[in-house]
């Protein structure tokens, strides 16, 4: 069983993922974590993420580098979003995530073009979103839990401009996928989003899915 989690940053969909992983025994990838990587690799290489040619080297990173906690950052968020623009970057870090998907038992994977590119015939799909000022919200309390000083406008700009990165982009572009249903999470705790996403999941495989839901 194959269940594609897509949606824009701090929507939710990563908390959802591991969730759904945890009701469904299965295991979980965060592909962002992959683009991450790369972004991270650029920056400690001295490249350019906007360089395709630097992109692409940066993709050959150790398995290693998942767990660095660095990968988790504002700005490394922003050099994924900037590396994963490259159709050469997301070229070689298909396989990976297919072969994660395919895996005996199934998977559940969360990123940008699962239900589009990655896994198009998952058994499931789900696009999570919120409004731009809920997920700068979210940055902003996390950044404070961590310690941080964030700055509520720069945050609000930042997801603006990754959205619009992720949306326009030429190559697997973010979108709803074909057959996905959209679960909006702006007004819901964790526990409510948790419960909902199991519901349009178990509604999708007894193939019954209702499209939308707030």
């Amino acid at each position: 069983m194959i269940i594609a989690v897509d949606g824009p940053a701090a929507s939710g969909k990563g908390t959802i993922a591991k969730a759904l992983g945890r009701h469904y025994r299965l295991p979980v990838l965060d592909t962002g974590l992959l683009y991450r990587a790369v972004g991270l690799s650029v920056l400690k290489a001295g490249g350019d993420p906007d360089r395709e040619e630097d992109a692409l080297a940066a993709c050959d990173f150790s398995d290693a580098l998942l767990a660095d906690p660095a990968l988790r950052s504002e700005a490394v968020g922003s050099l994924a979003s900037r590396v994963s623009v490259h159709q050469v970057v997301r070229d070689a870090l298909v396989q990976r995530q297919r072969d994660f998907a395919t895996q005996p038992g199934g998977a559940i994977l969360d990123g940008r073009d699962i239900g589009t590119v990655i896994a198009p015939d998952a058994d499931a799909k789900i696009f999570v979103t919120a409004s731009v000022h809920v997920r700068a919200e979210r940055r902003y309390k996390d950044a404070l839990a961590h310690g941080g000083h964030p700055d509520m406008d720069s945050l609000v700009a930042d997801i603006q401009a990754r959205d619009t990165r992720d949306m326009s982009r030429d190559h697997a572009p973010l979108r709803v996928a074909d057959g996905a249903d959209l679960l909006d999470t702006s007004d819901l705790t964790i526990e409510l989003a948790v419960q909902r996403a199991i519901a349009l999941v178990d509604a999708q495989l007894e193939g019954r899915s209702p499209r939308v839901t707030r």
